[in-house]
């Protein structure tokens, strides 16, 4: 297929991008506005075609879809903090971008699958979310994911798009931005800096290695029904704790670098996603967890070149804003 991959320079996207062309041999064009989790090196030695620019930028948007048999939307801004801190940008991309990818689309009749998060349940306590669970929100990130989810799901319903979205759990993995949970404590324990846990550091995770996840989106793109929506959740679940007390033992960094932080406001205690409909369809994740966080402990532990500029650069002052302390 040609595929118009939105967001393809960033942590899932060029993951995906990378399974794509492994596995299928697609041709590939990567619209991304390179914001600073989209970095076009992580398309380095990718026979790629690059577009540089927005989702909501109509034109941009003409010029990538033109062609394409499926679009395959990433683009997004992702991380929940920086949703508490601005939520203007969360807004603008996740409503506006995905309206704009949806009337290409439209018109050129280009089937169209939409990322979307686990988050858009909120929190369960017990149990696995499934795909008719309600959507409960409970940040400016996750609210506006599920706002677009519903938005792609009016053009199946009202215009017959042909719409499918694909619902993760928690990935990781190379090339992961390190504001996340793994990559942010593997590199604090590599460098001899302090892990910020967020409060008693109970809240668990379904835990999902990246290239499960893309070859979960492929099995969606290829064999999902128009209209339908799919959770694609990891083979494990773990408190955050146990996930830093394994990057130690991994690192082998001690303990003592845990420092407890004031926990994220409305921080959900638990995800879980039930992944029935999506296994219906010849998916199943390969990876499980152990495997999973040494793979990418080594990964992030060679290749410096790829986070020393992170490190270096805008990150410190972000690290500092939400974490009252500078890096090491």
């Amino acid at each position: 297929m040609r595929l118009l991959v939105c967001g393809g320079a960033g942590f899932i996207g060029s993951n995906f991008v990378r399974v794509r062309l492994r596995d299928h041999g697609d041709d590939v064009v990567v619209l991304d506005k390179l914001t600073y989790a989209g970095r076009r090196e992580n398309l380095d030695g990718l026979d790629v075609e690059f577009i540089h620019g927005a989702i909501e930028d109509p034109g941009a948007v003409a010029t990538a879809m033109d062609g394409a048999d499926a679009v395959v939307n990433f683009a997004a801004e992702t991380h929940v903090d920086r949703s508490i801190a601005e939520p203007d940008a969360f807004v603008r991309t996740h409503a506006l971008g995905t309206y704009t990818l949806l009337e290409a689309a439209r018109e050129r009749a280009v089937r169209y699958l939409q990322v979307s998060t686990d988050e858009v349940y909120g929190s369960i306590d017990e149990g696995s979310f499934t795909e008719s669970s309600p959507l409960a929100p409970s940040s400016p990130y996750s609210a506006t994911k599920a706002g677009a989810d519903l938005v792609v799901s009016s053009y199946f319903h009202t215009f017959g798009l042909e719409t499918v979205i694909c619902r993760g759990s928690n990935n990781y993995g190379p090339y992961q931005y390190p504001e996340k949970l793994i990559p942010l404590m593997v590199l604090n324990a590599l460098h001899g800096d302090p892990l910020p846990v967020y409060g008693d550091g109970m809240q668990v995770r379904n835990w999902l290695f990246v290239e499960d996840f893309a070859r979960g989106i492929g099995h969606v793109l290829e064999h999902g029904t128009p209209g339908e929506a799919y959770n694609v959740g990891g083979p494990d679940e773990c408190p955050n704790i146990d996930v830093v007390r394994r990057i130690l033992a991994l690192t082998g960094a001690g303990e003592d670098l845990i420092e407890y932080v004031t926990d994220r406001p409305g921080h959900d205690r638990r995800y879980s996603l039930g992944s029935e409909k999506v296994r219906a369809l010849g998916w199943e994740a390969r990876v499980r967890f152990e495997e999973g966080l040494e793979r990418t402990v080594v990964w992030y532990r060679d290749n410096p070149a790829w986070w020393e500029p992170i490190r270096s650069g805008d990150y410190r002052a972000y690290y500092e804003r939400q974490y009252g302390r500078s890096l090491g």
